[in-house]
C-alpha cells in the first residue's frame, strides 16, 4: 500500500517525461518476465521464449508510437480525438497480432525457411493483444487524467490562498486609511491653534506606529506581545489628544504573551472605545485590555467604561468605519469556526468584546517583521 502511495505521490510525476520512462520500461518488463515464465512452463523451447522476447519489445515499440500519437490527439475537438484514439487502438492490435501470429508461427517451425503463417492463430492472438493494448491505454490515459486533476486542484489551491491573502490584506489595508484621516485631522488642528511642538511630537510618534504596523504583511500573525506594543504606540498618538482623559489598563497574562493573533486586530477596538467612551464623557473613560489562558483557548477582552449602548446612542460601526464585520471577517479567515467574538453591553456603565482564539504559539501564515 505504501508502494503504492510513493508511486502515484506527486514528487514522482514532477518530471513526467522520466516518470513515463520508468513506467514503461518497469511495465513492459514486467510483462516480459510473466509471459516467459508462463512459455517455460507451458512449452520450454528457446525459441518459444526469444518469441516472447520479440513480442515484448514489439509491443514496448508499438506503445510507444501510441503514446505520441495519443498527445497529438489533445489537440483535436474532443468527439475526433476519441475516434482517433480508437482507431490507433484497433490499428496497433491488429498489427501487433499479425506480428504475434508470424513470431509463433516462425517458432513451431524446423526451418525459417519452411515457416508458414498459420492464420488460426490470429483470433486469439487478437484477444491477447488487444487486453494487453487497451489495458496499457487504460492506464496511459488513467495517469494523464490524474496529473490534469492534480495540476488543477494545485492550481485551485494556489488560487483560493492567493484569494484568501488578499482579501485578509483588503481587510486590514481599510483600517489604515481611516485611522491616518483621524490622526492627520488632529495633528491639522494642532498646527492651527500654533501647538507647533504638540504636532511635531505627535507626528512623530504616527511616523513609529506607521514604521512598525507597515512593516508587517498584511496577513501575517504576531504575538500578543508585539500586537500589545502596537497597541501602545497608537495611545501615544491619542494620548496627546485627550491627555488625562483616557485612561489605560493592561492586563496581559505572561502564558499567552506569544499566542499568535491577526496583526493590528485589537487597534480599531481601542479606537471604536475611544471614540464611543473617551469622546463623549467629559472626565473621559478607562479602556481596559486584557488577555487569560483558557485551556488550549486564549480569551482577549477589550473594554470601556463609557456610556454603554442604549437607544439614543448605538454603535453601529468602529471609528475607522469598517465595522466590527471587518474584525469578524479576518477571524473567519485566520481560524474558520475556531473562534468566538461576543460583545456586551450595560448601558450607562461601559461596553465589552471579547474574541476567543485558539492558542497557537507557530505563525500560520507569513512571519511578521
Amino acid at each position: 500500500m505504501a508502494a503504492v502511495s510513493s508511486l502515484f505521490s506527486r514528487p514522482f510525476f514532477e518530471e513526467k517525461s522520466r516518470a513515463f520512462w520508468i513506467l514503461q520500461a518497469a511495465g513492459w518488463s514486467g510483462y516480459l518476465l510473466l509471459r516467459t515464465v508462463s512459455t517455460v512452463f507451458n512449452a520450454p523451447s528457446l525459441k518459444v521464449v526469444l518469441g516472447v522476447i520479440v513480442e515484448s519489445i514489439v509491443g514496448y515499440c508499438l506503445t510507444l508510437l501510441m503514446s505520441v500519437l495519443y498527445g497529438s490527439y489533445r489537440r483535436l475537438p474532443r468527439m475526433w480525438a476519441i475516434i482517433c484514439t480508437l482507431l490507433t487502438l484497433f490499428a496497433a492490435t491488429l498489427l501487433y497480432a499479425i506480428i504475434e501470429t508470424y513470431t509463433f508461427s516462425l517458432s513451431r517451425a524446423n526451418a525459417p525457411s519452411t515457416a508458414v503463417l498459420d492464420l488460426s492463430l490470429l483470433p486469439g492472438l487478437l484477444f491477447l493483444t488487444f487486453t494487453v493494448l487497451a489495458g496499457w491505454s487504460a492506464l496511459y490515459f488513467g495517469i494523464n487524467f490524474y496529473l490534469i486533476v492534480e495540476q488543477q486542484t494545485r492550481t485551485m489551491q494556489a488560487l483560493e490562498n492567493q484569494a484568501s491573502s488578499a482579501q485578509l490584506a483588503m481587510l486590514r489595508y481599510q483600517l489604515n486609511p481611516h485611522f491616518l484621516f483621524n490622526t492627520l485631522n488632529s495633528i491639522s488642528t494642532l498646527v492651527l491653534l500654533k501647538h507647533t511642538e504638540r504636532a511635531n511630537i505627535m507626528l512623530s510618534r504616527l511616523a513609529s506606529f506607521l514604521r512598525y504596523t507597515l512593516a508587517n504583511e498584511p496577513t501575517a500573525h504576531v504575538t500578543l506581545s508585539q500586537e500589545v506594543e502596537t497597541l501602545k504606540l497608537y495611545l501615544d498618538i491619542e494620548k496627546m489628544r485627550f491627555e488625562e482623559r483616557l485612561q489605560m489598563r493592561f492586563d496581559i497574562d505572561p502564558r499567552v504573551a506569544n499566542a499568535r493573533l491577526p496583526s493590528l486586530l485589537l487597534q480599531p477596538l481601542v479606537e471604536n472605545a475611544i471614540k464611543y467612551a473617551v469622546t463623549p464623557k467629559e472626565e473621559g473613560a478607562e479602556i481596559a485590555v486584557t488577555a487569560r489562558l483558557a485551556g488550549e483557548r486564549v480569551q482577549i477582552g477589550v473594554s470601556d467604561t463609557g456610556p454603554g449602548l442604549n437607544e439614543a446612542s448605538r454603535r453601529p460601526t468602529l471609528s475607522t468605519g469598517v465595522g466590527l464585520a471587518n474584525i469578524r471577517e479576518r477571524l473567519a479567515q485566520a481560524y474558520g469556526e475556531d473562534h468566538r467574538l461576543d460583545t456586551r453591553s450595560i448601558p450607562g456603565s461601559g461596553f465589552s468584546v471579547e474574541i476567543e482564539i485558539p492558542f497557537q504559539v507557530e505563525e500560520r501564515t507569513r512571519e511578521a517583521a
